[in-house]
């Protein structure tokens, strides 16, 4: 089984098409799914999308 890559919020940015001041405000109030990796922020875009559908992202 292949492992799902890890993508950087530039990429999260673009899939979610939001800024990455937005993606940067989410983690820190909204419990958006990341992971520290070194200094840089990381995600899985399932683990995102689930997120999402779960409805926990502002409405806009």
């Amino acid at each position: 089984m292949k492992s799902e890559p890890w993508v950087s919020i530039d990429a999260i940015a673009k899939h979610l098409d939001v800024s990455t001041d937005t993606v940067y405000r989410w983690i820190s109030q909204r419990g958006m799914p990341a992971h520290k990796v070194a200094r840089q922020w990381k995600f899985k875009v399932s683990e995102v999308d689930e997120w999402v559908r779960a409805g926990n992202h502002p409405q806009k």
